[in-house]
């Protein structure tokens, strides 16, 4: 990478940013789906974009001090925190039923999008730019096209108390107290918790385990988009299917695909067996929010939906951020990724079983 070799920094030391980044949304995250009920979806969207674009507009500016880029990756999280998938999902639940989980997988969809225009742009423009024009383009994302589309179009109904709500089941469900008093929240957290350490670990460091097994940078970032391209039918395919199947059920299919694709990588493959291993993580990736989203909704009903996915999310957040460093580590440690790989593996696989036990939707505010 550019900025490590420009630094001098290993590959363990630039991933351990991320966990200052997720380490910060693990403390935000709640707070997130407090505000949310407070100050409305709209205005945090917008305070989250304007604060991301300020924040990554900041890493363009650091100069080789480890202590800048970790206060810079927490200060995305923090001063992006309105930008989270909960006000997004938020705003979904609030007014779709019947179609939520096709809708929740639509409204998700972006971040495939993401996944597949983003790398291939950042990898140009840091091959042609540097890293830092890189990391001002990045910035301009949020503040010139997302923030402008969102204060014009985006509109959603805030609460149960607002008289246009076209449904009526937001003051249904189970308080965030009554919720973590049962065993399915924790299932659900800790389930969320291992597939993302996985997951997490995985597409952070695919480019770079491909490029040492001999693929170019250009191929891997294509790898990448394929990953995206899965992580878009995820969001769709799997959203249609809780809505016309037991959740848990169509979890478990969607978590297990990544233990194939696990096992493929780590068997140091050939770029279009890795392009199909990356795109069984995406597809996976691609349900798991929806699901998260979907089965927070159905288990604990609306009443108090944003504290209760707000610290599921936290859970997912501690993931992403500990698994990157972590597996730069076995990388550092055995110079492969291969053990890193093959322990990706058994946690989806873990985490596809879990989901298995959450049971039956509850009848008395099931939506």
């Amino acid at each position: 990478m550019p900025i490590t070799q420009e630094f001098g920094w290993s590959r363990a030391e630039f991933q351990l940013a991320l966990l200052f980044s997720t380490g910060a949304g693990v403390v935000t995250a709640p707070l997130v789906g407090i505000f949310l009920d407070k100050i409305g979806i709209r205005k945090m969207a917008l305070l989250g974009l304007f604060g991301l674009g300020t924040a990554l507009s900041l890493a363009s500016q650091l100069n080789g001090e480890l202590w800048m880029l970790y206060l810079v990756y927490a200060l995305m999280a923090i001063l992006g925190a309105g930008t989270i998938p909960v006000t997004w999902t938020r705003a979904v639940t609030n007014v779709f039923s019947k179609q939520r989980g096709l809708a929740l997988g639509i409204m998700l969809s972006g971040t495939g999008i993401c996944a597949i225009v983003i790398p291939q742009i950042t990898v140009f423009i840091t091959e042609e730019f540097g890293w830092r024009t890189a990391y001002l383009v990045l910035a301009a994302l949020p503040v010139g096209l997302a923030a402008p589309l969102v204060f014009l179009f985006f509109w959603p109904t805030e609460s149960s108390n607002d008289n246009h709500k076209p449904e009526d089941d937001v003051g249904t469900g189970l308080t965030f107290k009554e919720a973590i008093k049962g065993y399915r929240f924790w299932v659900l957290l800790v389930s969320i918790f291992v597939v993302y350490i996985a997951m997490s670990g995985m597409v952070p460091n695919l480019i770079p385990a491909l490029i040492d097994q001999g693929i170019s940078a250009q191929l891997a970032a294509t790898a990448i988009s394929v990953f995206g391209v899965t992580v878009i039918l995820g969001r769709l395919i799997v959203g249609y299917l809780v809505d016309v199947a037991w959740a848990p059920g169509v979890a478990a299919l969607a978590i297990f695909l990544p233990v194939i694709g696990s096992l493929l990588l780590a068997g140091s493959p050939p770029f279009f067996t890795a392009c199909v291993a990356a795109g069984l993580l995406g597809f996976a990736a691609g349900a798991e929010l929806d699901l998260m989203s979907f089965l927070a909704a159905k288990y604990f009903g609306l009443l108090n939906y944003s504290q209760i996915y707000a610290v599921l999310y936290a859970a997912l957040a501690l993931a992403s951020g500990l698994a990157p460093m972590l597996f730069a580590r076995i990388f550092d440690k055995f110079g492969s990724y291969e053990i890193g790989f093959t322990i990706g593996a058994l946690f989806f696989a873990a985490g596809a079983l879990m989901v298995l036990t959450l049971g039956r939707y509850p009848k008395s505010f099931s939506t």
